[in-house]
Formats: structure tokens, C-alpha cells, sequence
């Protein structure tokens, strides 16, 4: 008889399973999902550097990162096909690369993250309704072969955590929108302040407003909403004198 003690893998596995499956918070934004299911994976795998990519409109986004990369996280896109990570969003499959990942026809270079000169790369897909909405990547310094274990273990958590992904992203992105509406809002109602108190029309007040924020260095919005206010302060001042 073999021995009947479970390895470590797989306890972990019955209690990632069980984590996966309770944890459910409508309120976490899309970067709260993207550090828990980059704690997961860590967890999972001990790597040199870890990144998520999301999918939004046909490009894949970096939107997390082990290491830290404030000039990147959110700014950098990669096409759909583009690398090794844009392979698997493409193919919808998972590419495990030992040693001298760089050697990969598939693998292109991104100048401003030095881990693509690490040795291993592990690529999977996050998955929600059998389409890709995301891909995670595992790199190590050193070659590294991923045992079938491994590769599974983290396959399984791109296919488990998909859709608690698209909604994050679907979330944020209506965040977004209702952000930029209000933003628009503001900036119409700034505008209605200079052109009245200026005698100006609505594109010297738009200007002038730009001028405002280049000046102060500080975005269009906060200019706007200090308009707004000391116009407020003005109309409340008659009703204070009284």
C-alpha cells in the first residue's frame, strides 16, 4: 500500500479550493482581487516575480505585479498574440518554459521590465465562460522546471478565478465611467462660472481652466471644484451677513 498521508500540494490545494470558494465581496475592487488572487498564486509558487494581466478592450493591461513597477502597473498593454503572454490569451492555453525563456519564438522583449531576463516563465489563462479575461505570469531568476503539479495547481486557479475577475473589471470600469461623468459635470459647471463672471466664451473658458491646471499642477477636476466652491462661497455670503 502507498502512503496515505497527503503531500503538502494537495492539502494546500483542498484549502485553496476552499478559499476560492467563500471568498465572495462584492465591494473589492479590481485591484483588491488582483493582490488576493496574486497571494494565491505566491502562495502557490514560490517565484522571483509574478504579473497579471487583465483584458480589456482586445489589449491585455499589466494590472499587478509581485515586484514593485509603479511606472507600469496600469500603463503597460500588450497585444492579443504579442509574446508569450499574448499567445496564451490568444490560444487560451498554458506555456511552461524551463530555461532561457528569451530563446522562445514566441517571447518578445518589454524594455521596462527587467524580469525578461529571468531563466523560467510560467503563462496561464484566466478564464470566465471558456474566454480568456486575463493571464497570469510566473518567473523565476534561475531555470526552473515546473513540475505537472504546479502547472495544474495555478491552471486551476486561471480557470476558478475568471469570473470573480471580469465582474472586479466590469465594476471598475462602470466606476470609471461614472467618475469621468462627473468630471464632465464639474468641469461644464466651471466653465458657466468664467464665462459668466469673465465675459469670456466657453472655449477661453476651457483654456483658461487648462492654464489653471498647468500652472498649479493639478488635475482639471480639482480646479474646477475650487471654482465651484468659491462660487458657492459668494452666493452664501448675503445669507450669512443676515
Amino acid at each position: 500500500m502507498g502512503n496515505s498521508t497527503p503531500i503538502r500540494g494537495e492539502s494546500f490545494s483542498i484549502d485553496l479550493l476552499h478559499q476560492i470558494g467563500t471568498h465572495r465581496d462584492a465591494d473589492d475592487s479590481l485591484h483588491e482581487v488582483l493582490a488576493w488572487i496574486m497571494d494565491m498564486v505566491t502562495e502557490a509558487i514560490a517565484c522571483d516575480s509574478c504579473f497579471i494581466y487583465v483584458l480589456d478592450k482586445n489589449k491585455l493591461v499589466l494590472r499587478a505585479s509581485k515586484n514593485p513597477h509603479a511606472n507600469v502597473v496600469d500603463q503597460l498593454e500588450i497585444e492579443v498574440g504579442q509574446g508569450v503572454t499574448g499567445w496564451v490569451a490568444e490560444h487560451c492555453k498554458t506555456v511552461a518554459l524551463p530555461s532561457k525563456a528569451w530563446m522562445d519564438p514566441r517571447f518578445t522583449r518589454v524594455r521596462c521590465l527587467p524580469e525578461d531576463r529571468f531563466e523560467a516563465f510560467l503563462s496561464v489563462p484566466i478564464l470566465c465562460r471558456g474566454k480568456v479575461v486575463g493571464v497570469i505570469n510566473l518567473q523565476h531568476r534561475e531555470p526552473h522546471q515546473h513540475t505537472q503539479g504546479e502547472i495544474r495547481l495555478i491552471t486551476l486557479i486561471g480557470y476558478l478565478v475568471g469570473a470573480e475577475l471580469e465582474l472586479a473589471r466590469i465594476e471598475d470600469e462602470k466606476s470609471q465611467l461614472a467618475d469621468q461623468l462627473a468630471t464632465r459635470k464639474l468641469m461644464e459647471r466651471a466653465k458657466g462660472v468664467l464665462q459668466r463672471d469673465l465675459g469670456i466664451d466657453e472655449e477661453a473658458a476651457y483654456l483658461l481652466l487648462q492654464k489653471q491646471s498647468r500652472q498649479k499642477r493639478k488635475p482639471l477636476r480639482e480646479i474646477a471644484e475650487a471654482i465651484i466652491l468659491m462660487e458657492d462661497v459668494k452666493r452664501s455670503k448675503p445669507h450669512a451677513s443676515s
